[in-house]
């Protein structure tokens, strides 16, 4: 499908779309239509799901604005409906002190249930930068995801990319030598 007229970013404002993205399933199917037009069907197969409820969640992700039919067919009978982000990104509010980081909760538990003995790279590096430098790396981060997310095909297995680079709360801050 081609989505030259998609917009770039979707922004979350409204309570049920932040209720909409909040649900881990719904993250999935998001993930599952991220690069190309799904049935009801084949979200379910996709992310093992029964159909009632691959049917439950799109129909939320719907009515909140995230995803919207982008074509129909009739087969024997029965109107099937292909579902498709609204735009390439989503990008949801600042959390808030002290609030859920839902994508970074998201991510976690993806990556919990990612197969065992499966490539993936994982590190945590703690750093000391000035605020330049920590602007700079957080650009070339998002530089590279942007990069690497016009390389993908969606005929190729998934991958996620994660990264979060941020400054931690007072009372967690290494002593000492940074590695």
């Amino acid at each position: 499908m081609p989505d030259d007229d998609l917009p770039e970013t979707f922004h979350v404002i409204t309570d049920e779309q932040l209720r909409a993205v909040s649900n881990l399933t719904r993250h999935r199917i998001m993930a599952v239509l991220r690069f190309e037009p799904a049935t009801i069907t084949q979200i379910a197969e996709r992310l093992g799901l029964a159909k009632g409820s691959s049917s439950y969640h799109v129909r939320l992700l719907e009515r909140a604005g995230l995803v919207k039919v982008v074509r129909t067919r009739k087969v024997r009978g029965v109107t099937e409906r292909y579902y498709a982000m609204v735009a390439r990104s989503i990008e949801l509010p600042d959390p808030g002190e002290g609030g859920p980081d839902l994508l970074m909760r998201h991510a976690v538990a993806d990556l919990e249930e990612s197969p065992a003995g499966g490539e993936r790279h994982v590190r945590m590096a703690h750093l000391r930068l000035t605020e330049e430098r920590f602007a700079e790396l957080g650009a070339r981060l998002e530089a590279l995801a942007d990069e690497y997310r016009e390389l993908s095909d969606p005929s190729l297995p998934d991958a996620s990319l994660v990264f979060a680079l941020f400054h931690p709360a007072r009372g967690t801050q290494a002593v000492g030598h940074a590695r």
